[in-house]
């Protein structure tokens, strides 16, 4: 995506530059400029070896969907296409949309990359499993909404700007350039009924983004969960005690239901599911 410039900065590949900042000259291609005016940032092309960082970061394989926020001259969109995966990129630079579309046929991938001329904060990225953007960090709290109502596990990668109190799962630095990975978290807050073959009990998590914690209350007794995680829809944590309910969990999370198998001492496995109230 873009180089880090004080002001009004970016988007990575992804800025998005007002619509008449620059006019073809008969059947010239139209030639973006470095630093020219957006309409949210201002356009700065992300290097290539950052961009393929990214989307290493992000594990984008021939099976995802990647959706540039800000496309500029497409080359996220291009990088995401030459792995196979499909890719769109949204930009409100009708210029830039055209230039975009050429570059890809260039490379060989306009069928799996596409672009179109949008909003970001009015198009629906809702389909993506990949995300990737390049804006300031107040546009990032922004689409945050929007973000954490995508599929649990969509993978979101920002260059440069992180979002606020959402702590990102993973963080890298290429060539003194920053970049951060979030996993969409599932939504597991709440009170649920825990059971296995032989047991019932409540268990209640508590949520902050990513970040959980809670409680098994069993046989009169409130045991705190152990090294609680949540990664998109997989949720672990252990439980510490003689109950029935010790162990060690795994589980993935859909709506209002949590199956999984919890590892007893010994080694026995035994199925568990939970059911929010």
């Amino acid at each position: 995506m873009k180089t880090r410039i004080p002001a009004a900065v970016l988007a990575g590949s992804i800025l998005l530059a007002l619509p008449g900042a620059a006019v073809r000259s008969g059947a010239q291609q139209y030639q973006p400029s470095i630093g020219q005016s957006g309409k949210d940032v201002i356009w700065v092309p992300t290097p290539e070896e950052l961009v393929a960082a990214m989307l290493d970061m992000a594990a984008v394989t021939p099976d995802d969907y990647v959706i540039d926020l800000g496309s500029g001259d497409g080359r996220i969109v291009i990088a995401a296409a030459k792995r196979g995966a499909r890719a769109l990129g949204i930009e409100y630079n009708p210029d830039m949309v055209e230039l975009s579309k050429n570059n890809a046929l260039k490379e060989g991938v306009a069928d799996r990359a596409t672009f179109i001329q949008g909003d970001i904060f009015e198009a629906d990225f809702s389909r993506a499993t990949v995300l990737t953007m390049y804006l300031l960090p107040s546009l990032n709290v922004k689409l945050r909404p929007k973000i954490l109502e995508m599929k649990p596990g969509t993978r979101v990668v920002s260059h440069a700007f992180d979002m606020e109190d959402w702590q990102p799962d993973r963080t890298i630095n290429v060539d003194e350039r920053t970049a951060y990975l979030w996993i969409v978290p599932a939504k597991v807050e709440g009170i649920w009924t825990w059971r296995n073959p032989s047991s019932t009990a409540e268990l209640t998590l508590r949520q902050t983004f990513q970040k959980i914690e809670g409680s098994l209350k069993i046989e009169g007794r409130e045991l705190a969960l152990r090294n609680a995680r949540l990664e998109g829809d997989r949720i672990t944590f252990s439980v510490e005690d003689n109950s029935a309910a010790a162990g060690e969990y795994t589980g993935r999370v859909s709506g209002n239901t949590i199956t999984g198998i919890v590892k007893k001492a010994g080694g026995a496995e035994v199925k568990w599911t939970a059911a929010r109230k």
